[in-house]
């Protein structure tokens, strides 16, 4: 076992910051690629190549493009893993090596926290197949170990050697987020000097694509039209286009962070969860479960509402989440919610589930490192229920000082990160 860090301040007092950032979405492999693709207002969503869309009522998707698995793991490897883990090993190597963390030298104390929704779906599906047409004699022996959700942490953890705690939520659309949140408690409580967390999913398949679609939650009316089908906040918007993708953040405890020299993007401050307590897909009614998030995270900042500078919204471009998350974002900042500049990255990227949170906080992140936010695409059409600012024009150059994430989930789950500026 390696020795414990001795400079870490209390538990009380240890604040966390993030030191490194990996993403893989639709519009790159990679975070520079992501962040320059997101700032060009590109689009993601294309027509579905991972499995066979031609008689599904959606045939368009955010996958993304060229992956290669082997770049990052073994064949013999990859061949016993599922796609979203593939997205998690890539994302968490690249965080590692954007922080600089040396993993081996505080291999117990650095653990692992990514969130997934649902997790190997392309797994189960291929071996319903199997069973149905082979014979439970043929169904895989890594079937189990390659669809639970918990095995991109498990085995992010197993490939870079991080033995700290190690733990899955999740929470639907939320799982990302509250993967990054839990990540932040761990470090506060002492049980770690550094986590990897956030998100990965990978459910673009004919399963996946039905099931959303069968309960009106995908849009059905773009497929000859792929570049303007995600729109949040737009009054034509007829629901999300699926997507897939995966984010890790590195978090340290900032003395630990401090003492190893490492190059701080911003300092990750506090995180608010909720229930709605009101229906497995529908968020409750004007959005009040997404305010009190919100309002629990403004609590623990210790910073009123008006000190927030730019939100990174759910954003989904479903009928309901856009209209009632406009009315939550109303309740907690007022009058003041009008002056507030926020960007769906869905926009671009799609909706990617239990990944979303890691990949909209990473974009929250890179937003306060450059000082510079990107746009919500396809908002072309003003919805009067929708009616703040929501940059439809096209990227931004914004003074932010405090930035907020928030992730909602079906079964009425709700998160709200807030990031500060480092300023040293």
């Amino acid at each position: 076992m390696t020795a414990a860090y001795a400079g870490a301040t209390s538990n009380h007092a240890r604040r966390v910051v993030v030191t490194g950032i990996g993403m893989v979405t639709a519009v790159g492999i990679g975070r520079e690629q992501t962040w320059s693709a997101l700032l060009a207002g590109a689009n993601g969503i294309r027509p579905i190549t991972l499995c066979d869309p031609t008689d599904l009522d959606s045939t368009i998707a955010g996958e993304v493009p060229d992956f290669n698995v082997l770049q990052y793991v073994d064949r013999k490897d990859a061949r016993r893993m599922d796609r979203f883990v593939h997205l998690a090993i890539a994302a968490s190597g690249e965080a590692i090596a954007h922080a600089g963390l040396d993993i081996p030298a505080h291999r117990d104390e650095i653990g692992v926290m990514i969130g997934a929704g649902i997790g190997g779906l392309t797994t189960l599906e291929e071996q319903f197949h199997v069973l149905f047409e082979k014979g439970p004699g043929r169904v895989s022996p890594f079937l189990v170990p390659m669809f639970i959700p918990d095995m991109a942490a498990g085995q992010v953890s197993i490939q870079f050697g991080a033995r700290g705690p190690n733990y899955n939520p999740v929470s639907a659309c939320a799982s990302g987020a509250d993967a990054l949140g839990t990540a932040l408690e761990v470090i506060r409580r002492g049980d770690a000097v550094a986590m990897l967390a956030g998100g990965a999913e990978s459910c673009v398949t004919r399963m996946g694509i039905a099931s959303f679609a069968s309960s009106r939650a995908l849009s059905t009316k773009r497929n000859h039209d792929p570049e303007h089908a995600s729109r949040p906040y737009d009054l034509e918007r007829d629901g999300f286009v699926l997507g897939e993708g995966a984010a890790t953040l590195v978090l340290e405890e900032l003395e630990f962070a401090r003492a190893r020299g490492a190059h701080i993007l911003a300092e990750f401050v506090s995180y608010g969860q909720s229930a709605d307590a009101f229906h497995v897909t529908q968020p409750s009614e004007h959005g009040e479960g997404a305010a009190r998030a919100m309002q629990i995270a403004l609590r623990k900042a210790g910073i009123p509402a008006s000190d927030i500078d730019y939100i990174n919204p759910h954003g989904t471009s479903t009928p309901l989440n856009d209209k009632f998350e406009t009315m939550s974002i109303k309740t907690v900042f007022g009058e003041a919610a009008r002056a507030i500049p926020i960007s769906s990255t869905k926009s671009m990227v799609g909706h990617t589930l239990g990944a979303c949170g890691g990949i909209e906080a990473a974009v929250t992140v890179l937003s306060i490192r450059d000082q510079r936010i990107h746009q919500t695409r396809n908002l072309l059409v003003p919805d009067p229920d929708c009616d703040l600012d929501y940059v439809p024009e096209g990227p931004r150059d914004l003074a932010i000082d405090w930035a907020m994430s928030n992730s909602l989930g079906f079964g009425g789950h709700n998160s709200s990160l807030v990031f500060r500026r480092w300023d040293g």
